[in-house]
């Protein structure tokens, strides 16, 4: 099943300004949930990565692990893959283990299982009091 491709300009300023990232040396991604039930997936390879030959191998690198590792009844989402300057030297089997790991940071289980992230542990009183600059009751 392909996925609906984020295009706009403006579709992915909102992934990048409300969303989520997660990083890998390898690869960024960003997830943000939308209203149109169904999943879509960016890529981006900025010259950072390289010329244009470098650029466009990162993006069918990370086009082959996307489709490899995203589960299909997700649901409403937007992802956005971002290369980075290894991307384009990895194997596609490469970039989808980091893609899978980057996915299971950002809460997807296997089979498209949404999984709550684990909680963040609550600062303790001891922690509040000495947390302002050097100043002890």
């Amino acid at each position: 099943m392909r996925y609906r491709a984020i295009t706009r300009n403006r579709e992915f300023s909102r992934v990048y300004a409300r969303g989520r990232s997660y990083v890998h040396p390898q690869l960024v991604l960003y997830v943000l949930k939308n209203r149109l039930g169904h999943t879509r997936v960016g890529l981006t390879a900025t010259k950072k990565v390289g010329g244009a030959v470098q650029r466009n191998r990162a993006r069918r690198v990370m086009r082959e692990a996307a489709f490899a590792t995203l589960p299909y009844d997700v649901g409403g989402y937007d992802f956005i893959f971002v290369a980075r300057g290894q991307t384009a030297r990895c194997k596609s089997t490469q970039i989808a283990k980091a893609a899978s790991q980057l996915l299971f940071q950002a809460g997807f289980g296997p089979n498209g299982v949404r999984v709550p992230p684990a909680p963040q542990k609550a600062p303790s009183s001891r922690d509040a009091r000495f947390s302002s600059k050097g100043a002890r009751p």
